[in-house]
């Protein structure tokens, strides 16, 4: 089998950020980007200069090089993009959530289960050295029987300086909780199973158009055991995001996405925890999938199953 032909349709900064990844990959290429933005094409054209451009994604669809889709736009344009995605019959990665609403995310899941097609989202954390190790810890018994996990996240400001954008900012698609804890429920899932009893106080601002400015929300995994979520914007410290897990023999904590620490009853300091990195990524597990071979991707299925979470956090109805 030859290299896997990727279009990317949306070239913002995160769908810019796995368009690298997917260009370095020896087994995949390029061949087709699409945005609205005709001075970024421009630019991409400059940079992937045998790539076809598109301003309209339905042109990219109808390119008959392109194997899989990488669909890296704001969240309400998941689902009339991905429902097209299918209906081509080609395989398609989606940017999480998986949708705007837990509608969409049905329709997509059921369309996604017939279409006979490899579909996941890019949740990074599965593939990163950090939480393989974590889960191998937890596995381990590091922490013993597991007591509360807790997932804080604190911003000085949001959106991020990094991530100036209205779409970002607004009550509609954005916010830190649908930006951020999607990663941190898939991983929940992953390590404890499934997740009940949701409640939740959501801060927002006066005006109906901004996203919220803080919540505090409780959970129970299905044996009972505590999850506590408390995330804050507009405060005055450094950004710091910090899934912990209390068992009654130590903790692990991973700080900012990729940096594991853990204490227990035997090494009382709270210290890192790195090892080389051993588990493939995830253009590795995609390669794998379409290639018929068995590979360990986050499906539509578990899309779905965090979306589900998602919105009563967000007490959407």
């Amino acid at each position: 089998m030859g290299k896997i032909n990727i279009g990317i349709i949306g070239l913002g900064a995160v769908g810019e950020r796995l368009l690298k990844q997917f260009t370095a990959h020896p087994e995949t290429n390029v061949t087709a980007v699409s945005d609205v933005n005709v001075a970024r094409l421009e630019e991409m054209k400059r940079d992937l200069p045998e790539a076809s451009t598109y301003t309209d994604y339905r042109e990219l669809l109808q390119d008959k090089l392109v194997d899989l889709v990488y669909v890296a736009v704001p969240p309400k344009f998941h689902h009339p993009i991905v429902v097209d995605v299918l209906k081509a019959g080609k395989h398609v990665l989606c940017e999480k959530p998986l949708a705007n609403s837990l509608e969409e995310a049905k329709e997509m899941l059921e369309l996604a289960e017939t279409a006979g097609v490899v579909h996941a989202i890019n949740f990074p954390l599965p593939y990163s050295n950090p939480v393989e190790v974590l889960e191998e810890k937890i596995r381990g018994g590091y922490i013993g029987n597991l007591k509360r996990v807790e997932l804080t996240m604190q911003f000085p400001t949001w959106p991020r300086e990094w991530q100036q954008n209205p779409w970002i900012a607004g009550r509609e698609q954005g916010g830190f909780v649908r930006e951020i804890t999607p990663h941190y429920i898939q991983l929940m899932h992953q390590l404890f199973g499934a997740v009940k009893n949701i409640h939740t106080y959501i801060e927002y601002p006066e005006n109906e158009a901004q996203c919220e400015t803080g919540i505090i929300a409780r959970m129970e995994l299905e044996n009972g055991v505590p999850i506590l979520v408390d995330g804050l914007s507009g405060i005055g410290k450094k950004e710091e995001i910090n899934f912990r897990m209390y068992g009654d023999k130590g903790v692990l904590s991973l700080l900012n996405w990729s940096v594991l620490t853990g204490s227990n009853l035997l090494e009382q300091e709270n210290v890192e925890i790195e090892r080389e990195n051993a588990r493939t990524g995830l253009i590795d597990e995609l390669v794998k999938a379409i290639s018929g071979e068995r590979a360990k991707l986050v499906t539509f299925k578990e899309g779905f199953a965090v979306q589900e979470v998602l919105e009563k956090l967000l007490e959407l109805k």
